[in-house]
C-alpha cells in the first residue's frame, strides 16, 4: 500500500495537482492513509466523511433525487460525491467511495462488499467504477476499498 501511496504522491506533486476525498463506507480511512505520508499537505487538501445521506446532500451537493432514485450505494452517487468535493475544495482531482461494508445491510442486488468508487478531474466528467470486495469482514472491506480508491485516483492522475 505504501508503494502505491508514494506513487500517487509523486504523480500529484509532479503535476502540481491537489487531491480531495469524499468518503462514506470508509469513514475517513482514505484521508488517514493519504496523510500517513510525510509532506502530504503539499498535495492533499482534505476530505468529507459523508456517512449519512443528509451530509451527502448538504456538504457535497448530491441531489436528493439521485439518492431517492438510485440509492446511496450507486455509481450515480459516487460520481456526484466526487464532483461535489472537487468543486467545493477547488481540487484538481477527487475520489469518492460509497458502499456496503457489512456485516449487515446487504441485499441480493447490493451485497455486502459492493462499493462504487467515483473519480472527478477538473474539466472532465466524473466517472465511477463498481468494485466488489473479496474480503469477508467489515474491516477487510474497508481496507480493500482504501487500496482500490488510491489505485483509481492514481490512474486518473497518470
Amino acid at each position: 500500500m505504501k508503494t502505491v501511496l508514494r506513487e500517487l504522491a509523486e504523480a500529484l506533486a509532479g503535476k502540481g495537482w491537489k487531491l480531495a476525498t469524499a468518503e462514506s463506507c470508509t469513514g475517513g480511512l482514505i484521508g488517514g492513509a493519504l496523510t500517513s505520508l510525510p509532506g502530504s499537505s503539499a498535495w492533499y487538501l482534505g476530505g468529507v466523511v459523508a456517512y449519512a445521506n443528509e451530509v451527502k446532500t448538504a456538504l457535497l451537493g448530491v441531489p436528493e433525487e439521485v439518492l431517492a432514485r438510485h440509492g446511496a450505494v450507486s455509481p450515480q452517487t459516487a460520481r456526484a460525491m466526487a464532483q461535489g468535493v472537487l468543486e467545493r475544495t477547488g481540487a484538481d482531482v477527487a475520489v469518492a467511495v460509497t458502499g456496503i461494508a457489512g456485516p449487515g445491510g446487504g441485499t441480493a442486488r447490493k451485497p455486502v462488499g459492493l462499493v462504487y468508487i467515483g473519480v472527478a478531474r477538473r474539466g472532465r466528467r466524473a466517472v465511477a467504477r463498481k468494485f466488489l470486495s473479496a474480503e469477508g469482514t467489515r474491516k477487510g472491506v474497508r481496507e480493500e476499498t482504501v487500496r482500490e480508491a488510491v489505485r483509481a485516483v492514481l490512474e486518473a492522475v497518470r
